[in-house]
C-alpha cells in the first residue's frame, strides 16, 4: 500500500507514473470508503485523483500556489498534503472542513465555498508574485459549471490583457460533451507551447518584415493563414483570443499525458489554459451513472450508492417543490428561474411538468435577478429560486433592478438560517439584514411547512412589487397540510401562547424552539407567550404596541445574523415610536462565521437552544425582581 505512506506531496516525486496510477486507484478507494460514514462531494473528487496527483507530482506545494474552484473537489488534494487520518472527521463539529481551509493547511492558499472566484484569485497572487521579485507558479483548477460564472470572464478578460505567467485547468467534467482529439489537434497543441517553436515563429515574421517593398504585406498574410488555420483546427479559440495559451483538451485520468501538458505549459511566457477531460464519479459506478446525486451525498451504502436516510418528514424544500407545480397549474404566468440548482432547490419536478416554464441560468445568480425583474415587468410571475448563500451575490441587482423597479418577483429562499455541514460558507444567516432595509421588499418566514404553503400562495396573490419567502435546510414538522390554500394578511403575527409579562418572539425553526422553552418554563411555574413573528417586513405594529403597552420583556429569538435582522428591526420599531422603557434582548447569531457540524451543534455553539432562552427569561425575571441588585468583583 502506497497510500499510507504519503503525508507530504513531495514524497510524491519520488514515485514513478505506474506507481503514481496505483496510488490514484488507492485514493479512490479510500474516498469512497471514508465517505460512507461522512458523506460530502464524492463524484467531484473521484473525479479529480489523476489530475492532483500530477499537479503536486509536477508543482511544489505551498510555494507554487494551487488554487480550487469552490473548494468542494480538494478531497484528494487534503489527502496528499498531510490530512488522510483526519479524514472520519469530514465535515464534522471541529473536523476536517469540506471546502478548503486556510487555518487547516499551509497547503490551503486560497479557501471559498461558492463558484467562479479563483481565476481572480490567481491573478491577485500572479501580480503579487511579480511585485515581489519571486519565481513562484500560480495554478487555478476550475469547472466547466464554474467557468458560467461571470466573474470568471471577468478574470479572464484581466487575465489575458496582463499576460501575466499563470496556469488555469479547466476540468470538463460534462460527460455529455464529446471529447475534441485527434494526431493533428495533439500536434498543434505541442508545437505552440514548444518554446523553440515560439522563437521560430517570432524571427519569421521578423525576416518578412524587413523585406523591401513587400515585406509587410508577405507578414500580414502570413498571419492572416495562421489565424484561419487556428479557427479551423484548435477548439479552443476563445481563449485564445482573450489572450491564453490553449492546451488540450488532455485526457485527465492519463497521468503521463497531464504531466507532459503541464511541463509544455511552464515553457509558455504568459497566461495558458489546460483544458482537462474528466469524468465524475471515475471508478465507481454509483456516482458515474448518477452523477447529480453523488455531488453531494449523505452517507450511503457502498454496494449501491444509495443513501443512508432516515425516514421522515419531507424537507422543506420538497414541500416548495410540490407546492409550486400546485401553484403552476393555477396560474400559467408562473415561471421558475434558478442559477444552476434545480435539484438542490426541488425543482426537478415542475420542470417535468412546465418544462417551458423551468429557467435554469447557470452559475449566474445576478443575472437570475435582473431576468426575473423583466420577466416581471412584461406581466409574468417569476419565482428566483436560489440558496440564501448564493443569493447575496446578486445584492447589487436585487436593489437596482428588482426593488427600485418595484418589481413583482417572488423570492424562494432556500437554506435560511444553519446549514449544518456545509459550514461557514453556506450558512443562510445574512439574507434578512442585507434584504429588508431595501424599499418594497416584503419578507416572510414561516414556523412549519405548512404555513411555507400559505406564503408560497400569498407571494403569488400578492402584485404590488417584490416578496420573498425563507425556508431552512431540515426537515418540516410533521403538521398536517390543510388542503386548500390562503393568502396569509402582509405584516400579520401570530400568538401562540399567552403570556403578559414574558414573551418570546421568535420567527421559523426558531418558532418550535420557543414552543420547547415556554413548556420548561411552565413546569417551574412561570407562563410565558410564544409570538411567530412570520412577517419580518412589514412587521405587526400593533402586535408590538401591545407588548410594550403591557410592559411585556421580550426575547426575540431568530436563526439570524444579531445585527440587522428582526431583533434589530424590533428595536427600531420602539426607537421611531419613541418608546424608551421596553425591554427587549435579542437572542441571534453572533458576530462571528459559524463553521461546519450539525445544525444542533451550531445551535448550541451560538445559545440557541430552548435551555438558553430559558435562561435567559430567568435572568430577565430576577433583574426585575432585584432591579437594584449588583454583583461584587474580586
Amino acid at each position: 500500500m502506497l497510500l499510507p505512506q504519503i503525508n507530504d506531496p513531495q514524497q510524491l516525486k519520488t514515485l514513478s507514473v505506474t506507481e503514481l496510477a496505483t496510488l490514484a486507484e488507492e485514493i479512490r478507494r479510500f474516498l469512497i470508503d471514508k465517505l460512507t460514514v461522512t458523506g460530502g462531494h464524492l463524484g467531484s473528487n473521484l473525479g479529480v485523483v489523476e489530475l492532483t496527483l500530477a499537479l503536486h507530482y509536477c508543482y511544489n506545494s505551498p510555494k507554487d500556489k494551487m488554487i480550487y474552484d469552490v473548494g468542494h473537489q480538494a478531497y484528494v488534494h487534503k489527502i496528499l498534503t498531510g490530512r488522510q487520518n483526519r479524514f472520519d472527521t469530514l465535515r464534522k463539529h471541529q473536523g476536517l472542513c469540506g471546502f478548503v481551509k486556510r487555518s487547516e493547511s499551509e497547503h490551503d492558499v486560497w479557501e471559498a465555498g461558492h463558484s467562479s472566484t479563483s481565476l481572480s484569485a490567481a491573478m491577485g497572487m500572479a501580480v503579487a508574485r511579480d511585485l515581489k521579485g519571486e519565481d513562484n507558479k500560480v495554478i487555478a483548477v476550475i469547472g466547466d459549471g464554474a467557468l458560467t460564472g461571470g466573474m470568471a470572464f471577468e478574470a479572464l478578460n484581466h487575465i489575458g490583457h496582463e499576460k501575466r505567467k499563470l496556469m488555469v485547468i479547466l476540468n470538463d467534467n460534462e460527460m455529455s460533451i464529446a471529447p475534441n482529439v485527434g494526431a493533428m489537434h495533439n500536434y498543434l497543441s505541442k508545437i505552440r507551447s514548444d518554446r523553440h517553436y515560439l522563437r521560430a515563429k517570432d524571427e519569421v515574421e521578423g525576416l518578412l518584415l524587413k523585406i523591401p517593398a513587400i515585406g509587410g504585406r508577405l507578414a500580414k498574410t502570413a498571419e492572416r493563414l495562421k489565424d484561419s488555420l487556428k479557427y479551423m483546427m484548435v477548439p479552443g479559440v476563445l481563449f485564445e483570443e482573450l489572450g491564453f495559451t490553449y492546451l488540450g483538451p488532455v485526457d485527465g485520468h492519463d497521468l503521463e499525458k497531464m504531466i507532459d501538458t503541464f511541463h509544455q505549459a511552464d515553457n509558455v511566457a504568459g497566461p495558458v489554459l489546460v483544458h482537462v477531460l474528466t469524468t465524475k464519479g471515475k471508478g465507481y459506478k454509483p456516482a458515474e451513472t448518477d452523477f447529480y446525486k453523488s455531488h453531494a451525498i449523505s452517507p450511503y451504502k457502498i454496494e449501491s450508492g444509495a443513501a443512508l436516510k432516515a425516514v421522515g418528514t419531507p424537507m422543506y424544500t420538497e414541500v416548495f417543490g410540490q407546492t409550486l407545480i400546485e401553484l403552476g397549474r393555477e396560474d400559467k404566468r408562473l415561471i421558475a428561474v434558478t442559477p444552476a440548482m434545480p435539484g438542490g432547490s426541488g425543482l426537478f419536478p415542475f420542470a417535468k411538468e412546465f418544462p417551458d416554464r423551468m429557467i435554469d441560468v447557470g452559475i449566474a445568480e445576478q443575472h437570475a435577478a435582473t431576468l426575473c425583474a423583466a420577466l416581471a415587468m412584461e406581466g409574468m410571475k417569476p419565482v428566483y429560486a436560489v440558496y440564501s448563500t448564493f443569493m447575496q451575490r446578486a445584492y447589487d441587482q436585487i436593489v437596482h433592478d428588482i426593488c427600485r423597479h418595484n418589481a413583482n418577483v417572488m423570492f424562494a429562499i432556500d437554506r435560511a438560517g444553519f446549514v449544518g455541514a456545509d459550514g461557514e460558507t453556506h450558512q443562510g444567516v445574512y439574507d434578512i439584514a442585507f434584504m429588508r432595509h431595501i424599499p418594497n421588499m416584503v419578507l416572510m418566514m414561516p414556523k412549519d411547512e405548512n404555513e411555507l404553503r400559505h406564503m408560497m400562495k400569498t407571494a403569488l396573490d400578492y402584485n404590488d412589487g417584490p416578496i420573498a419567502y425563507r425556508y431552512p435546510r431540515i426537515n418540516g414538522t410533521g403538521v398536517t397540510m390543510d388542503a386548500e390554500l390562503h393568502a396569509l394578511p402582509i405584516g400579520s403575527w401570530e400568538r401562540l401562547r399567552g403570556g403578559d409579562e414574558y414573551a418570546i418572539v421568535a420567527c421559523g425553526p426558531m418558532v418550535q424552539v420557543a414552543e420547547e422553552a415556554a413548556e420548561l418554563l411552565k413546569r417551574e411555574g412561570k407562563q410565558v407567550g410564544v409570538v411567530n413573528a412570520r412577517f419580518l417586513k412589514p412587521m405587526d405594529n400593533d402586535m408590538l404596541l401591545e407588548l410594550s403597552r403591557a410592559g411585556t420583556g421580550m426575547v426575540v429569538l431568530e436563526e439570524a445574523s444579531q445585527a440587522g435582522s428582526l431583533g434589530s428591526a424590533v428595536l427600531e420599531f420602539y426607537a421611531e415610536h419613541e418608546i424608551y422603557d421596553a425591554r427587549v434582548h435579542l437572542m441571534g447569531v453572533p458576530d462571528l462565521f459559524i463553521e461546519h457540524g450539525s445544525i444542533k451543534e451550531q445551535r448550541q455553539e451560538t445559545g440557541l437552544t430552548a435551555e438558553a432562552v430559558c435562561a435567559r427569561i430567568r435572568t430577565m425575571m430576577a433583574a426585575r425582581a432585584f432591579p437594584y441588585k449588583t454583583t461584587s468583583s474580586s
